[in-house]
């Protein structure tokens, strides 16, 4: 930790923080809880996403378009088969996006909010 500052939590503004929240809560495992009055995710290392409804949330594209909301951020994660975790986000409503760059690297993928997430092949640390 430089000058005191490290990585509070991670807020996701969406439609819907519930819903969002539950998906989460589905592809990661963590455990879930509130914060400030809104659903939270926490894992052990201390990582907190913060889902927060929003209501005038506007949903971004992908691939970007000129006029419409762009994208401003994306969640990797690391998983150990990509075909696999692919089959597991999409069961419960994750979509494939229909613009995908990473190869056999990475799938990209998008949540109920529209956010991008990509998983991505674990890489050996030998």
């Amino acid at each position: 930790m430089v000058n005191g500052i490290s990585l509070g939590n991670i807020m996701v503004d969406c439609d819907n923080e519930q819903k969002l929240c539950e998906f989460y809560h589905k592809l990661l495992g963590w455990e879930k809880s509130k914060m400030f009055g809104c659903p939270a995710l926490s894992n052990r290392n201390g990582i907190v996403f913060l889902f927060i409804e929003e209501e005038d949330y506007i949903p971004p594209i992908w691939p970007e378009e000129e006029g419409k909301q762009q994208k401003q951020m994306q969640f990797d994660f690391q998983v150990p088969d990509v075909a696999s975790a692919v089959e597991y986000a999409q069961s419960f409503g994750a979509k494939k996006a229909i613009l995908q760059l990473g190869g056999s690297e990475w799938v990209t993928m998008i949540d109920s909010a529209g956010y991008l997430f990509c998983l991505c092949a674990q890489e050996n640390k030998t």
